[in-house]
């Protein structure tokens, strides 16, 4: 199967320092803005295109061949691309899995969103990591390195940014056997759907809440217990979610947070957390138990952490994994309470 070729457009990506890099465009002509990382993974790109907590972040693929196999409905983590934009050195209109249906050229149309390509990524990657995440401006629509400039310097940092309100549900709603013998209040902050699948293929009842929802209504359902999820922006700024949780650990019912739901349960028990000087996004990265000694190969995407010397002498929580590569904190449990955390996505997707 294949597609037209994209045509050859010339498209710009400028970031903060004044770094301009030419390539072409593919995706819709469009112009985004928003923080730029870079994700290591080789395969799962509809996922990572769909993730919720890539909310407002123009994403750089590592790997050079993006698009060889096609979208699929099944493999979407939302219902939307959530990135602002894609980077990347080979962006393929043609695929070969005969169950695709359809090409990334078309998803980006349709979905709005624009793709910068054929620009060296290895020198790009290679920048951010020296110089720290930064914000940075995509166009495949105007060829102005300084009408763009002037753009960009009104986009806010990541720090101090509240997004998981804009991407989670509008609505509560239920998923799995009706007649379950286990019940989870789910609150939504920007939730991955292979995270809801993966509970209720273990026969769980899940109810899932807007991210503003309050513990009174989460417990109306009646739950066995709390999950926190993952999603997008500064934890520090989402009070709203961490009075729920706090509320959550007084219930004395199990809660089990995942990446920014790590972040959030850390910050109810009086940690904080911090923005990383560069984020953890893809997968390979190694993690140690330190409740059984054994390493952790795990998938990972964010871009704010749990302070490691706060939680050292917080009387509170404990500390129960490591990232073996900087020595972050990468899961947590409450010592009195059965709450507990990790940083990676449990649910492995992509």
């Amino acid at each position: 199967m294949n597609a037209s070729r994209t045509a050859k457009k010339s498209a710009l990506l400028v970031l903060e320092d004044g770094t301009v890099f030419k390539g072409k465009a593919a995706g819709a002509a469009v112009t985004t803005t928003g923080e730029i990382c870079f994700n290591t993974a080789m395969n799962g790109y509809q996922e990572l295109f769909t993730d919720p907590s890539y909310s407002s972040q123009i994403v750089v693929c590592t790997h050079v061949h993006i698009g060889n196999y096609g979208v699929l409905d099944a493999e979407t983590e939302s219902d939307t691309i959530k990135i602002a934009g894609l980077v990347c050195r080979e962006f393929s209109t043609y695929y070969s899995r005969n169950k695709a249906q359809g090409n990334v050229q078309d998803y980006f149309t349709n979905g709005q969103k624009p793709v910068i390509y054929g620009i060296d990524t290895r020198k790009l990657v290679k920048h951010i990591r020296d110089k720290g995440a930064m914000n940075a401006i995509l166009s495949t629509e105007c060829d102005d390195p300084e009408t763009l400039k002037k753009q960009l310097q009104a986009v806010p940092s990541m720090q101090g940014q509240e997004l998981s309100s804009t991407v989670s549900c509008d609505s509560p709603y239920e998923e799995g056997p009706e007649e379950a013998s286990m019940r989870i209040s789910l609150l939504d902050l920007g939730l991955k759907q292979n995270i809801v699948r993966c509970l209720t293929d273990r026969g769980a009842r899940v109810k899932v809440f807007p991210a503003k929802t309050s513990f009174e209504e989460m417990n109306s359902f009646y739950p066995h217990g709390f999950m926190i999820s993952n999603g997008p922006g500064d934890p520090a700024v989402m009070s709203y979610a961490i009075e729920t949780v706090k509320k959550v650990l007084d219930s004395n019912k199990p809660v089990f947070g995942i990446c920014l739901g790590h972040q959030i349960l850390a910050e109810a028990c009086g940690v904080k957390t911090y923005k990383m000087y560069n984020g953890h996004r893809g997968v390979n990265h190694p993690i140690k138990n330190l409740t059984t000694g054994k390493g952790e190969i795990t998938s990972q995407n964010h871009g704010f952490a749990v302070d490691k010397a706060q939680l050292e002498t917080n009387d509170l929580v404990s500390i129960t994994h490591l990232h073996l590569n900087d020595k972050t904190v990468a899961g947590i449990r409450h010592k009195n309470k059965p709450a507990f955390s990790v940083q990676y996505q449990p649910e492995s997707s992509p």
